[in-house]
């Protein structure tokens, strides 16, 4: 009797995320005080800082890696810097990079606040693509990204070179509120997320991975 031939198994699709366990899972870990204020300040110059779900990734990040050394564009209040920091080896030095001198000053009573050495963060001010480029090359355990949008793809390349073999590379905001899934969305904003996500897919040094925490964290390994 001839064998009965094998039936299709058919994958189920997992159906969206609920609001309540999105929201669950974004304050799964509990922000302090020191958070708390820098957010509040946040709010009062206008800046979008990432989401505590987004936070605890990057810490999370920072202390997988036993991160040394990382940069990151767009200081702001000090929210998501305050998350790598926590994460990173207690020699580690965060530089952060912001062309509003005053978000910087607010970061750095943030870092203040929490205890942080003023040997271990190294502010800097002006526009991301001035300063990256007079940054040590193959240096950097983690670069993450979290200022003009439309300049991400410039970043991305800038990043490859500061990056050590297995370092990481992140992109906040990589959902933009979204409308990256979108595609009658073709705004300059989401148009340059959008590529970067397709470059970052396509490119055979990187491992990539998107995390739906907060607007979307994109990140991608260097091989090495």
């Amino acid at each position: 009797m001839p064998d009965r031939p094998q039936e299709a198994t058919i994958s189920t699709p997992t159906p969206p995320l609920a609001a309540a366990s999105w929201s669950y899972a974004e304050q799964f870990v509990v922000e302090d005080e020191v958070l708390a204020a820098a957010r509040a300040r946040a709010q009062e110059v206008g800046v979008a800082p990432v989401g505590s779900g987004a936070g605890a990734a990057l810490r999370f990040l920072t202390s997988v890696l036993e991160a040394r050394a990382v940069v990151e564009i767009g200081t702001g209040t000090g929210v998501s810097g305050l998350w790598l920091l926590r994460g990173m080896r207690p020699d580690g030095v965060l530089t952060t990079v912001d062309i509003e001198a005053e978000h910087q000053r607010l970061a750095r009573q943030t870092f203040t606040e929490a205890g942080i050495g003023a040997s271990r963060v190294r502010t800097i001010g002006g526009a991301a693509l001035d300063v990256l480029p007079r940054l040590t090359d193959a240096h950097y355990d983690v670069v993450f990204c979290d200022g003009d949008k439309t300049e991400y793809g410039a970043y991305l390349a800038e990043a490859l070179r500061l990056l050590r073999p297995g370092g990481v590379v992140v992109f906040d905001n990589a959902l933009w509120h979204d409308r990256v899934a979108d595609p009658a969305q073709r705004d300059a904003e989401t148009t340059a997320i959008r590529d970067l996500g397709r470059h970052v897919a396509e490119h055979e040094d990187l491992t990539e991975l998107l995390l739906p925490v907060g607007d979307g964290l994109l990140l991608a390994k260097l091989a090495g």
